[in-house]
C-alpha cells in the first residue's frame, strides 16, 4: 500500500510539473505579447503626433489609390513614366514649339496611316504576302456609362462645393477660392492653356516622388508655414474681418 501510494505522488508531482511547465511559457509569451503591443501603441502615439502635410495619415503610395497610376506618379516603373513624360513632352514641341494644329496633325496621322493600309492590301498579292489584318474596334457600351456617370458625380460635387461657397457660410474657405482663381487668372495671362496643361503634368510626374523621398523635411517645413499663416490669419480676422457689419443670417421659411 505505502509502495502504491508513493507511486500515486509521484505521478500526481510528474503532472503538476507539466502543467506548470506548460503555464510557463504562456505566461513569457503573453508577457511578450504584451511588451509588443506595448511597443506598437507607443509607435503609433509617436507617429500620430507627427505632422504630416494636409493631415494625411496614409503614406503617398495609398493617398495616390496603390495602383498603376501611383506606380507611374511615384517612378515605380520608370521606363513607363519616363515613356509617359517623353510622350507629353513631343505633344508639347509639335503644338507650341512647331505650331502645329491639332486638326491638320489628326488629318496628317490619318492620310499616312490609310495610305500604309491601303497599298499594303493591294500590294500583298503581288508580293505573296498576307494582307494586313485590320482589327475591328468598337467602343464599349459599359464603358462610356461609366464615364459618364463619374464624369456627372465630379461635376455635381463641384457644383455643390461651389454653392456651399456662394453661400456666404465659410469666409475662410472663400478667400482661399478667391485667391486661388486670382492666381491661375495670372498664370493664363503668363502661358496658354496647353503649356499650362503641359506645366501640370510635369509637376504632377515629379512632385509627388520629390515629396515621398524628402517627406519629413517638407512636413516639417509646412508645418511652421501653418502656423505662420494662421498667426497672420488670426491678426487679419481681428484687424479688417471681424470690423465687417453682418446681417443677421437667419433661414426664412416660406409656407
Amino acid at each position: 500500500m505505502a509502495d502504491h501510494a508513493g507511486e500515486h505522488d509521484s505521478v500526481v508531482d510528474s503532472v503538476m510539473d507539466k502543467i506548470n511547465d506548460t503555464l510557463h511559457p504562456q505566461d513569457s509569451s503573453s508577457s511578450d505579447s504584451d511588451n509588443e503591443m506595448e511597443k506598437v501603441s507607443s509607435v503609433e502615439a509617436v507617429k500620430a503626433k507627427i505632422y504630416r502635410l494636409f493631415g494625411r495619415e496614409r503614406p503617398v503610395h495609398k493617398v495616390l489609390g496603390s495602383g498603376k497610376p501611383a506606380d507611374i506618379l511615384l517612378w515605380r516603373d520608370k521606363k513607363i513614366t519616363a515613356g509617359v513624360l517623353g510622350f507629353a513632352t513631343a505633344i508639347w514641341v509639335l503644338f507650341e514649339l512647331l505650331q502645329y494644329h491639332l486638326l491638320t496633325l489628326v488629318c496628317h496621322i490619318l492620310i499616312l496611316a490609310l495610305a500604309v493600309l491601303f497599298l499594303w492590301s493591294n500590294a500583298s498579292t503581288f508580293i505573296n504576302k498576307s494582307p494586313p489584318q485590320i482589327p475591328q474596334v468598337i467602343v464599349p457600351e459599359d464603358i462610356v456609362l461609366g464615364v459618364a456617370a463619374a464624369l456627372r458625380i465630379e461635376i455635381n460635387r463641384g457644383l455643390e462645393i461651389l454653392r456651399d461657397i456662394a453661400s456666404g457660410k465659410d469666409l475662410k474657405r472663400f478667400l482661399a477660392v478667391i485667391a486661388g482663381l486670382w492666381f491661375l487668372s495670372i498664370l493664363g495671362n503668363c502661358w496658354n492653356f496647353l503649356t499650362l496643361f503641359y506645366i501640370c503634368f510635369v509637376l504632377l510626374h515629379t512632385v509627388p516622388v520629390l515629396y515621398e523621398k524628402y517627406e519629413d523635411q517638407v512636413d516639417a517645413f509646412a508645418e511652421k508655414a501653418e502656423a505662420e499663416i494662421k498667426k497672420q490669419y488670426a491678426v487679419f480676422n481681428v484687424k479688417v474681418l471681424s470690423k465687417i457689419p453682418k446681417g443677421p443670417l437667419k433661414d426664412k421659411k416660406f409656407l
